[in-house]
């Protein structure tokens, strides 16, 4: 069927509650056990939902934030808040309450939707500064403060009270009057630098993004089934792990949180995730080790399957040729290793979607020669935000795939991408000078540094705010370099600066596991990490490691001194973004005083590391 012609993904979903009453439509985990609605039920709870706002006041046009983690009723709330002709603004869990109370009082949200008592007390603490807040909402039952009231969704949806006709007649005539150009949401930047923007998205522009992306993906099979992790207030889980599977009748999961995803994975058996690139390292990072630890003999044959493995995804999937004898070397691979690493992913995974940030080129080569493809792809909350997408038909290593449909790119002069299409934005909410300083002649100017070749594959360099010019004049981008540290067994993360210096620098965060392993075979004294990496053998072994990453890369791109932190950079400390990528201004002026000694006369950095 003709997707986009339905004008709203609520109008879709409203037809499979018809069309798959009583097919799984989302699962999450409640008291221990996994619970699940049907297309049916699910509807329902979103019409009683939209009921219970309706009620409250909310008219169409006012916005409603959610401030919550991943769960069943933040999609039931989400859709709640459309049947209402409302507009959803997320807000990221992770947030603090200065920063809610930003988007809170820019979006001028009438409800807040809350998951926990912790984001309840967020809320609680900015009550005086949110004047536009009429009611708080919770998913969890607990008792509020007298000075804020807190309902709960059963409560304001009168669960209780199941949909008369009438009501029901109603409150489907009011998601009939919902058109295309509505606001479907308003999205703020979690934003590496500045204050957050926020990004008006209509529902035409969400619904053509999510079709494009299954479009360009060959389709969806009904009995796909997603494991949903990132959060839905970033536009990359909500439009590819979350509208587009209820779209198509496929089934969702939510995660119980970002620390029981492996479990939950072998608990739901997902068929498809939609992941960030940190994932995939994590994952990539663990098989290498215990890989290394392995007697030489299975380290031996693992190392041939995946050369194996990579030759045939190369004869295959990019090279488009018959792989002859080489199917027979894969299927011996396939049986002797890798069918001992597919069961890690629940037995049923058949590809990721990635996004986000970039996806090193080995670990994709070496998902693919597993046998679980990862299709990296490329976009913004500016553009819903697919542009692009590699596919198992058209895939190149390192890119970020070809354009989706009535979508275009183009390269400025600096090498800036530059897009246009119907998944491009409404322009940034009550800011009209950053809407016309990034939409240029139909134009939305990217920020990206990118590459297109001559069959149309998009390469991105890097944030063009990003790229370290040296002192010699150099220009450098600093996640190709970070990426490659980050593939090492003993480094967790990576953040090289140098810009108008006379070389590059680097903060280094250890993986404490392996580095602890090292402290105990060295039989080092330490009585804590931070007395860890500031011992001698550890900087000799980490010399050796960003040697080793050196000897791959030109001089001016080399890192000459390093300081090793005792912790990784986290969301809490305000180092990285929710969607994990680093917040370079904040990291710089944090850790100042490490990157300037570094740069000293007297070479105060505590580790050289020379090509």
């Amino acid at each position: 069927m003709d997707m986009m012609s339905y004008g709203s993904i609520l109008k879709i979903l409203q037809l499979n509650a018809k069309r798959h009453a009583h097919k799984a439509a989302v699962t999450f985990k409640r008291r221990g056990e996994w619970v699940t609605l049907s297309y049916a039920q699910f509807y329902d709870r979103i019409l009683m939902a939209s009921r219970g706002l309706r009620k409250a006041g909310i008219k169409p046009g006012d916005r409603v934030a959610i401030f919550s983690e991943n769960r069943t009723g933040w999609a039931i709330a989400d859709f709640g808040v459309q049947a209402a002709r409302a507009i959803t603004v997320p807000i990221y869990a992770t947030n603090t309450a200065e920063q809610a109370e930003y988007v809170i009082n820019h979006s001028e949200s009438r409800i807040v939707f809350v998951s926990t008592r912790l984001q309840y007390e967020k809320i609680l603490q900015i009550r005086q500064n949110i004047p536009h807040v009429e009611r708080v909402v919770s998913f969890e039952q607990f008792l509020g403060s007298d000075d804020l009231p807190v309902n709960t969704l059963q409560q304001l949806s009168e669960v209780s009270h199941p949909l008369t006709d009438e009501e029901r007649v109603e409150l489907e005539e009011e998601i009939a009057q919902i058109t295309p150009e509505d606001l479907i949401t308003v999205i703020y930047t979690s934003g590496t630098t500045g204050v957050p923007k926020g990004v008006m998205l209509t529902h035409s522009n969400m619904l053509f993004d999510a079709c494009a992306g299954v479009q360009k993906l060959g389709g969806m099979a009904e009995d796909e089934v997603f494991l949903s992790f990132l959060p839905l207030s970033h536009v990359l889980e909500r439009t590819a792990g979350y509208h587009a599977p209820l779209m198509y009748g496929a089934h969702v999961a939510f995660a119980e949180n970002v620390d029981k995803v492996v479990e939950n994975i072998q608990e739901i058996r997902p068929t498809v995730m939609v992941s960030v690139p940190r994932l995939f390292e994590k994952i990539y990072s663990r098989i290498y080790e215990n890989v290394h630890q392995a007697p030489a003999v299975r380290r031996s044959l693992f190392h041939w399957a995946v050369d194996v493995g990579k030759q045939y995804v190369y004869r295959r999937y990019i090279e488009n040729q018959p792989v002859g004898s080489l199917g027979v070397k894969y299927g011996l691979a396939k049986r002797l290793v890798f069918s001992k690493i597919k069961p890690r992913f629940g037995g049923r995974m058949r590809f990721f979607i990635s996004g986000g940030a970039p996806l090193d080129k080995t670990i994709n080569e070496f998902m693919w020669a597993v046998g679980i493809p990862v299709f990296e792809g490329y976009g913004l909350t500016e553009t819903s935000p697919a542009l692009t997408l590699n596919t198992i038909a058209d895939n190149r290593f390192g890119s970020v795939g070809q354009v989706l449909d009535q979508t275009e790119v183009k390269t400025a002069e600096d090498g800036e991408l530059l897009v246009r299409g119907p998944q491009v934005m409404q322009g940034y909410y009550k800011n009209p000078e950053a809407t016309a300083q990034t939409i240029i002649d139909g134009w939305l100017y990217t920020g990206d540094i990118a590459r297109i070749d001559e069959n149309g594959f998009v390469y991105i360099v890097d944030r063009k705010k990003e790229i370290i010019v040296t002192a010699g004049g150099k220009n450098v981008a600093p996640q190709p370099i970070e990426n490659e540290l980050k593939l090492d067994k003993y480094i967790s993360q990576a953040f090289v600066y140098g810009d108008r210096k006379p070389y590059l620098v680097a903060l280094l965060t250890p993986n404490v596991e392996r580095l602890l392993e090292f402290a105990q075979d060295k039989k080092l004294n330490y009585i804590e990490i931070r007395d860890l990496v500031t011992h001698k053998k550890v900087h000799k072994l980490f010399e050796e490691r960003v040697r080793d990453v050196n000897a791959k890369l030109p001089s001016y791109e080399t890192i000459k001194k390093f300081v090793i932190l005792p912790r990784d950079f986290s969301i809490e400390d305000g180092e990285l973004t929710p969607t994990l990528k680093l917040k370079r201004k904040v990291i710089a002026e944090k850790y100042r005083v490490s990157i300037e000694g570094m740069f000293d006369a007297n070479g105060n950095g505590n580790g050289n590391a020379q090509k």
